[in-house]
């Protein structure tokens, strides 16, 4: 009997494919950049399930030209990427790669968090530009402190709520927003729960964790950001679309807030003419939150748990749209 083919989107860590080659006929796409659309279409047309990045757009043509398929096992924890409600109508499986990442993303997100607050990207080139001519002097590179500041916590799921933790271990105020209280989050972390314009105006350092939805999409706007403290920062490391990136760009530039640590954009990549890369009060990346040895490891092995699952007749662990499960028998 012949393995069902499987094609993956771009190589996944050994750990994950290791499981796959033993279950599977798996073709994995060579390139570092994506396949575009054509090539995508092109290369499921026989396949019988996919490993997807949040980078390939899965939509309703996608899945018209790959009848054989059956099921999607997504390599992240968003899937924002896959018109899900089709998938489901075509009796086809989703799954993701949920929790693996929340302390890795977690961490990255105190790490920009500290590194635009103390200016550590900016004091590197300083030194690294020969600007520090100086041993010692009372001006130079100040930056704002962590400790005892008040976070702001937009979306208090699984990252929201390990980011809270860290910020416990700074003795910060955390004030959290959220379409419905946590109790036990509160209780652990003494978090509070206010509305968003409250939060923004408090708030010295306001750390992004929604997904993105219709009602988040430029949740973060000219309006939000002039409710900002002048010393505030925004950090966002969700979905870059969360952010109206020409309004954060006049609100740094004209100095209405203090600075952004970015590791997500409208468009990824973001072009290198992006005027947010210009100011030295923005730290960037490129969308690497989750990018620890481990975390991808574990999650390459979970897309392929997945896949092993549904194709022995079991529900996949992270399936996200049950009601398109039927037994594969």
């Amino acid at each position: 009997m012949s393995k069902p083919k499987v094609f993956v989107t771009r190589e996944i860590p050994q750990a994950g494919l290791q499981v796959l080659s033993q279950h599977f006929n798996v073709e994995v796409w060579p390139h570092y950049a994506p396949p575009t659309k054509t090539q995508l279409v092109e290369k499921i047309s026989d396949c019988e399930a996919m490993i997807s990045l949040l980078s390939d757009k899965i939509d309703a043509e996608v899945f018209a030209a790959a009848p054989k398929l059956k099921i999607i096992a997504q390599y992240a924890v968003g899937y924002d990427n896959i018109d899900v409600q089709e998938a489901s109508r075509r009796n086809i499986r989703v799954t993701n790669t949920p929790e693996v990442l929340t302390d890795s993303s977690a961490d990255f997100a105190f790490a920009q968090l500290m590194a635009v607050a103390r200016r550590v990207v900016e004091a590197d080139r300083y030194v690294r530009n020969g600007q520090w001519q100086v041993a010692w002097h009372p001006s130079m590179m100040l930056g704002y402190d962590i400790h005892a500041a008040t976070i702001g916590i937009i979306g208090a799921g699984r990252i929201g709520q390990a980011v809270a933790r860290r910020a416990q271990g700074f003795s910060m105020k955390i004030l959290y927003y959220s379409s419905s209280a946590k109790s036990e989050f509160e209780r652990k972390t003494g978090a509070q729960r206010v509305e968003l314009d409250t939060l923004l105006r408090e708030a010295d350092f306001v750390s992004l964790h929604v997904p993105l939805t219709a009602s988040t999409r430029n949740l973060i706007n000219a309006e939000k950001l002039a409710l900002m403290k002048r010393t505030a920062f925004l950090i966002n490391n969700s979905r870059g679309p969360v952010v109206d990136e020409k309004a954060l760009y006049e609100a740094l530039k004209a100095g209405n807030i203090a600075g952004a640590a970015l590791d997500v954009f409208a468009g990824e990549p973001t072009p290198a003419d992006n005027p947010l890369l210009t100011l030295d009060n923005v730290v960037v990346a490129p969308h690497i939150s989750s990018a620890s040895h481990a975390t991808r490891a574990r999650m390459a092995e979970m897309v392929a748990e997945n896949l092993v699952a549904f194709f022995a007749g079991k529900e996949p662990p992270d399936l996200i749209n049950p009601e398109a499960f039927k037994l594969n028998k």
